[in-house]
């Protein structure tokens, strides 16, 4: 995915409102932490073992960034940015397709990182 989901960006809303000023309450810093955990968890759903799944919420502002390190090619990353309406509604969490877009793209995207890493040099083990 490499940051191109709709609600990517560094200090941009999807309404190119500034998010890099927004103070985020107790409540929603940590409402934002547990959608950004789920969409982790359900990625990893996705992949097997070797795949490293991280997050990082950024500072000062109400987004995050989750990350997939493949075993072999270049990390993917998908970043998140929640529309600043809808802050005080975060506890909610994502909505469910959201959250499998993201989740799936970026697995997606891991999976295709190998594969263009290794070629066609994979020996067959079976037919």
């Amino acid at each position: 995915m490499n940051g191109n989901y709709p609600g990517a960006g560094a200090g941009m809303g999807i309404d190119d409102q500034s998010t890099a000023d927004v103070e985020l309450s107790g409540g929603q810093r940590q409402a934002l932490r547990h959608a950004v955990a789920a969409i982790v968890a359900e990625t990893e759903s996705y992949l097997p073992d070797g795949y490293h799944v991280g997050s990082e919420l950024q500072d000062g502002g109400p987004a995050a960034t989750v990350a997939v390190d493949p075993p072999a090619g270049h990390p993917v990353t998908a970043g998140y940015t929640p529309d600043l309406d809808e802050l005080d509604d975060l506890e909610a969490g994502l909505d469910d397709e959201t959250q499998r877009e993201v989740a799936q793209g970026l697995a997606a995207s891991a999976v295709l990182q190998v594969m263009d890493a290794v070629g066609d040099g994979i020996t067959q083990t079976a037919r």
